[in-house]
């Protein structure tokens, strides 16, 4: 009888610890989340100055600074539910602005173009990659969290669910290959 007790006792324990270790897997997951998008908040953040500064440089022509200048404008202004919707209005404009590589050679010619063009250029590439990283940890996360396990003993918590960002990255062609 002592015997079983104290195999019940040891495999409760084991089940304990397994059930923390789990948790605590998850709740650095949700860490990671936490980091990796504040990393694309400043990635973003960085693209949309960047472009608005170019805008109002004077280098792009009326029509061109209007509209990076709206776009940017707008991805730095929306709500979190329209985020989405206006970061990828931003990739829009600036594929559109800088659709031709004269456009970039046009900001490189000017004074300090240069420096903005490769910042732009810059900033354009890090925006993937801090998506990317961001929603593999979501991705990581939802797949811990689908577990039977963490479900019935709510090992989770009161943590919302990870939500991935979806949004068109695409940097201008144009842009990339003449700051290379």
């Amino acid at each position: 009888m002592t015997a079983t007790l104290i195999w019940i006792l040891v495999v409760l324990v084991l089940i304990g610890v397994y059930l923390s270790w789990t948790a605590g897997r998850l709740d650095r997951l949700h860490a990671r989340i936490d980091a990796a998008r504040a990393a694309l908040d400043a990635q973003l953040l960085r693209r949309a100055s960047v472009a608005q500064e170019l805008a109002t440089s004077g280098v792009l022509d009326p029509a061109a600074s209007i509209v990076l200048y709206e776009a940017a404008h707008a991805a730095r202004q929306s709500v979190e539910e329209q985020r989405e919707v206006a970061e990828s209005e931003l990739s829009q404009a600036l594929r559109a602005v800088f659709a031709e590589p004269q456009q970039v050679e046009a900001v490189k010619e000017a004074p300090g173009g240069e420096e903005t063009a490769l910042e732009l250029a810059e900033a354009v590439r890090r925006v993937p990659m801090a998506r990317r990283f961001h929603n593999d940890a979501v991705r990581a996360a939802r797949a811990l969290r689908r577990h039977r396990k963490v479900r019935w003993f709510r090992l989770a918590g009161h943590a919302p669910f990870p939500m991935a960002f979806e949004m068109d990255d695409e940097p201008p062609a144009a842009l990339i290959e003449r700051a290379a």
